[in-house]
């Protein structure tokens, strides 16, 4: 495959221009051919992936790596065979492109359309996880786009690989661009990458909220941020105490390390005496540190107090921040004040709270007695992610196929000019809406 080090950001980027337009033409059948040439040849080269997976994880004890990037770099033959999975499953989806979302008769004879077309290249920056390689891929590819792909440094052995492997399936099938899926691997490129805005159509940062705001600072390009996973969960005064203990553990436990994992746990003061005796058990028997408001200070033994700068930490770790609040529209100013419009979750049985929370708090993804854990692309049904947006732009929270496609306007005549309907006895449009299909 094409070693795209030798070649300049310039030429990288203008590669992958060419590839989109070709990929904005492909068929369905096409491009499932393609994926599923893709999940065999991770499927079939696990161990190679797996080899190299393990040089990256000498590489990060060597460079005193933190222990999230390294939970989130470590991949084993379940998770290669995922990526697989995964890849597979975004063939079995719905094609994005081409799909009339509207049309209207302008005039007889004079009809307008909107359809779905890719937005062309994308630039995708992501750290330590290879299993976000073939998700992106995958998910670019199905919906037309070519893409730029720059992994960590401490996966850099796992993700070319990967990469390798994917070019290698586009190899395969004629007529398929290889410059459809290219790698970069250092930060000087990443900083001439947000350069090219003449070849570039959106960037897709994964990392850090001054990572995302470095990137939006430094480039014309539009960025899709993903910025920091500040998550909370809610214990209503009238929630399921066992019902609540099992939503909270499995929100900071199942992988604390991830950008949905609850950071903040917000506990109406009615409950609290109840709840958190038990949760905080469970938690520190996890060895979670914990720390805590004086109200909960006062409710726990040994219990730390939290600094202010708590309210607004990203842990991604076994460390969680607990505050009792007085009613839930406290818990909702509070998780509008300090998060990051991630996911958010209230724990209750009172049908009217749990709207009234949906309804105000802000975030891309709020949820009633469900954890905070299922703000996934997978886990929403779109088969994966490129990336978790809190942005309000064309595409908010788990960004799947249908957030990487923009429409075009297609308007078909037979001769009309605008000059016919101006002017005092000018034409008058019907603007008759039309069936889709």
């Amino acid at each position: 495959m094409t070693n795209v080090t030798e070649k300049n950001l310039s030429e990288i980027a203008a590669d992958a221009k060419a590839a989109a337009l070709v990929l904005a033409r492909l068929d369905t059948k096409t491009k499932n051919r393609v994926l599923r040439a893709m999940a065999d040849q991770i499927e079939n080269n696990c161990g190679e992936i797996l080899e190299a997976n393990r040089q990256d994880l000498e590489f990060a004890k060597k460079e005193n790596i933190p222990g999230p990037l390294v939970a989130r770099l470590a991949v084993d033959e379940t998770k290669v065979l995922g990526m697989a999975k995964g890849i597979r499953s975004v063939a079995e989806l719905s094609d994005p492109v081409g799909q009339n979302q509207g049309a209207m008769e302008l005039d007889e004879g004079l009809v307008l359309t909107r359809v779905s077309c890719p937005i062309g290249v994308i630039g995708a920056i992501f750290e330590s996880r290879p299993d976000a390689v073939p998700q992106i891929s995958s998910l670019c590819f199905k919906s037309g786009n070519a893409v730029i792909l720059k992994g960590g440094a401490e996966a850099q052995n796992s993700n070319r690989v990967i990469v390798n492997l994917i070019q290698k399936a586009l190899s395969e099938v004629e007529g398929v661009p290889v410059a459809a899926v290219q790698l970069i691997e250092t930060r000087a490129e990443v900083a001439e990458m947000l350069k090219q805005d003449q070849y570039i159509n959106l960037i897709v940062p994964r990392g850090s909220n001054q990572f995302v705001r470095y990137v939006q600072d430094n480039t014309k390009i539009p960025v899709l941020g993903h910025s920091e996973g500040l998550c909370h969960v809610y214990i209503d005064d009238e929630a399921d105490i066992q019902k609540a203990i099992r939503v909270a553990l499995d929100a900071k436990l199942q992988y604390a390390a991830a950008c949905n994992a609850m950071e903040t746990l917000l506990v109406h003061q009615a409950i609290a005496p109840e709840v958190l005796p038990p949760l905080v058990k469970q938690f520190r028997e996890q060895e979670v540190e914990l720390v805590g408001c004086l109200k909960s200070c006062s409710l726990v033994p040994d219990l730390k107090r939290a600094e202010e700068g708590d309210w607004d930490a990203e842990y991604n770790d076994l460390k969680l921040s607990i505050k009792i609040v007085d009613d839930m529209a406290e818990a909702i100013d509070h998780i509008n004040t300090h998060g990051s419009g991630h996911t958010d979750t209230i724990i209750t049985e009172n049908k009217d709270r749990a709207e009234r929370f949906l309804n105000e708090v802000d975030s891309a993804s709020v949820m009633v007695n469900a954890s905070t854990r299922f703000a996934d692309g997978f886990r929403f049904g779109l088969g994966a992610e490129i990336g978790i947006s809190t942005n309000k732009t064309h595409a908010r929270g788990p960004v799947g196929l249908e957030g990487l496609v923009i429409y075009k306007y297609k308007l078909v005549g037979d001769g009309q000019i605008v000059a016919d309907y101006s002017g005092k006895n000018g034409k008058t449009f019907t603007h008759k809406p039309l069936s889709k299909s």
